[in-house]
C-alpha cells in the first residue's frame, strides 16, 4: 500500500490487492472509487460490432454495446473516457459506471443478455384472503350502491380485517385472476 500526499489535506491510498481500488481521504473521510477495466475479446468485440451496425435490437442492448466497445481497454482499442462516452451514447455517467461494474464481476452475457431478475417477490395476498374478496363480491353491495366497485371493496376488506391494507388495483388483480368480472351481472 502506497500513501501520496500531494496536498495537506488530501492523502490518496493505492491498494493494489484488490481490483484497481482507490481510497481517498479527505479530512479524515474515505470516499472509496472503484474503477472496471473493461478487456474485450476479439470474438466479443466483433459481435458487438455486428451488433451496433447490423439487424433490429433494442435500444438498450444497441447501448449497452456501444459503451463496452468504448470502455475496452484491450489490444488495439481506443478507450475513451466516461465524460465522452456519455456524451456519445447519450446515457448517464452512472449507467456507464454499472455496465463497467457488471461486465467485470458477471462477464459478458450478463450485461448483453440479461435474464430474468432475481428477485423473488413475496405474496402479500394468500389463498385465504382471494376467497374472502371472491365471497364478498358475490355478497349484496352496501345500501346506496348498485354494485361493488374495486375501491368499495378495497375499503370492505380492510373494514372487516381481512387485511391491514389493500390498493383497488390489488383487488382488481385478484379479481382478474379468479376470473370474476364485475360488471358481468346475469339474471337468471
Amino acid at each position: 500500500m502506497r500513501i501520496i500526499s500531494f496536498l495537506s489535506y488530501c492523502h490518496v491510498k493505492l491498494d493494489m490487492t484488490h481490483r484497481d481500488k482507490i481510497i481517498v481521504s479527505l479530512n479524515q473521510s474515505e470516499v472509496i472509487m472503484l474503477k472496471y477495466k473493461v478487456t474485450l475479446t476479439k470474438e466479443e468485440r466483433d459481435e458487438l460490432i455486428v451488433l451496433t451496425k447490423k439487424g433490429d435490437h433494442p435500444v438498450s442492448k444497441i447501448k449497452n454495446a456501444l459503451i463496452l466497445l468504448s470502455c475496452d481497454e484491450g489490444d488495439g482499442a481506443k478507450k475513451h473516457t466516461n465524460q465522452e462516452i456519455s456524451d456519445i451514447v447519450q446515457v448517464s455517467m452512472k449507467t456507464i459506471d454499472r455496465i463497467k461494474k457488471k461486465f467485470v464481476e458477471e462477464g459478458f452475457d450478463a450485461v448483453m443478455y440479461p435474464g430474468k431478475s432475481k428477485r423473488i417477490y413475496q405474496k402479500k395476498f394468500d389463498g385465504d384472503i382471494e376467497a374472502h374478496l371472491v365471497a364478498l363480491c358475490c355478497s349484496n353491495p352496501p345500501d346506496g350502491f348498485a354494485k361493488w366497485s374495486l375501491r368499495l371493496l378495497a375499503d370492505k376488506m380492510v373494514e372487516l380485517h381481512y387485511v391491514d391494507d389493500i390498493s383497488h388495483e390489488s383487488v382488481r388483480q385478484i379479481l382478474k385472476k379468479t376470473n370474476l368480472n364485475l360488471g358481468n351481472v346475469r339474471d337468471g
